[in-house]
């Protein structure tokens, strides 16, 4: 039994040029260079995966749905949404905003693994804790088989958490590209307890054009 896990950050995106935070009003999906990405990084997964039963999954928000979009036209699969592999949950009036006028509004002394930064936001523990459940749940749920999970830098950080087992606060800091694979593998049962042993089996990978 092998169960891959492929982690895919969304193509270069408009919020994202425009420095502003990207929940359903402020993303305003890809940029033209984050479409071809996303079209050259379909093509390269549908020949990876080609003859593997296989699912695509992407967190709802349009710069991923985009990406996912692109991935699942290259490899005649559909694509389902599941919010648990969105990015920050920030608090609805904080959509659209700029990073510094969210901060001028909403950031709170005291913020740390446990407490928000801003006030109605997540914790990054609580953020762990979320992504991590869906990410292990997919796993679940195809074990055996070959996932493509479409989300954000955060996702493929938590990854590293939900199947490395590190905890919540590391001792480094990722940097996660656009269109980047990130893949683990593991020959285990992921249901198993104790828990299957992963295999990072490359991380942020990026075609040698596009570095």
């Amino acid at each position: 039994m092998r169960t891959r896990l492929f982690f895919v950050r969304h193509g270069d995106s408009l919020h994202k040029r425009e420095g502003v935070i990207g929940g359903q009003k402020g993303c305003r999906g890809l940029t033209g260079i984050g479409r071809e990405q996303a079209a050259q990084l379909g093509a390269r997964i549908a020949a990876e995966i080609a003859g593997d039963k296989a699912s695509i999954y992407s967190s709802p928000l349009p710069r991923a749905v985009e990406t996912a979009a692109a991935i699942s036209t290259a490899c005649g699969l559909p694509a389902a949404q599941d919010c648990g592999l969105c990015t920050w949950h920030t608090p609805p009036e904080a959509d659209g905003l700029t990073h510094a006028e969210f901060a001028r509004r909403f950031d709170i002394e005291g913020g740390g693994i446990y407490r928000p930064f801003q006030q109605g936001n997540e914790t990054w523990a609580e953020m762990v804790t979320r992504t991590s459940r869906t990410i292990v749940d997919l796993a679940h749920r195809h074990r055996g088989e070959t996932v493509v999970l479409v989300g954000h830098a955060e996702t493929v950080e938590i990854s590293f958490n939900a199947l490395g087992l590190l905890p919540v606060y590391r001792s480094f800091d990722l940097e996660v590209s656009p269109t980047s694979l990130t893949e683990w593998v593991t020959d285990q049962d992921p249901t198993q307890w104790p828990p299957p042993r992963w295999t990072l089996v490359r991380f942020n990978e990026i075609p040698p054009q596009d570095a």
